[in-house]
Order: structure tokens, then sequence, then C-alpha cells
């Protein structure tokens, strides 16, 4: 799958992304308990998206880094398109060094 692919409200089978940069790590508290959040930029050759990490996807990356999601989503959040790893997905990260 590549990013041109991508819709609001379904799953990803399988999609592989670079890394363009990253926001600063937020922490939450919520009814769940706490945690960590951060959004990168990533892109393919077809486009641009952001990405979505939790708790301990977070460290996990850097600017270069690619990345392939297996079993994630693509949500919509505030008019802007954005894929994650979720609850049963996984995350696989080659550093680009």
């Amino acid at each position: 799958m590549q990013i041109k692919d991508l819709k609001p409200n379904s799953p990803i089978d399988e999609i592989e992304v670079v890394v363009e940069s990253i926001e600063e790590p937020r922490e939450f508290i919520s009814y769940r308990g706490r945690g960590r959040v951060v959004n990168a930029s990533v892109r393919d050759e077809t486009g641009r998206v952001k990405l979505t990490l939790w708790n301990d996807d977070v460290d996990r990356i850097s600017p270069g880094s690619r990345v392939r999601i297996e079993n994630g989503w693509a949500r919509e959040y505030r008019g802007e398109l954005q894929i994650g790893v979720g609850k049963f997905g996984k995350l696989f990260v080659k550093d680009a060094r």
C-alpha cells in the first residue's frame, strides 16, 4: 500500500514510509493511565502523511528512519489524515545510519 491509496477509517495491511520530521513527544493522563504520544511527518514516493506513535514506540524512530507498519490503521483527525499501529499492528524500524 502507498500513501496515495490511504482512506480515512480504513485498515492498512502494510505500508513503508520514511520519517521526515518528529514533533516533541507529549505526556498524557487519561482514565486508562499515563502515557506518551508523538506525531511524525512521513513520506513515500506518492505523498506525505502524519504518523502517530504511542508509549514505547515513541523512542523507536528518528528522522531518516524507514518504517514498515503491518496491520495498522488510517484515520482522519481534525481534518488531517493520520496513520498508526493501533493495538494489534506491528511497527518495524530500520535506522538510516
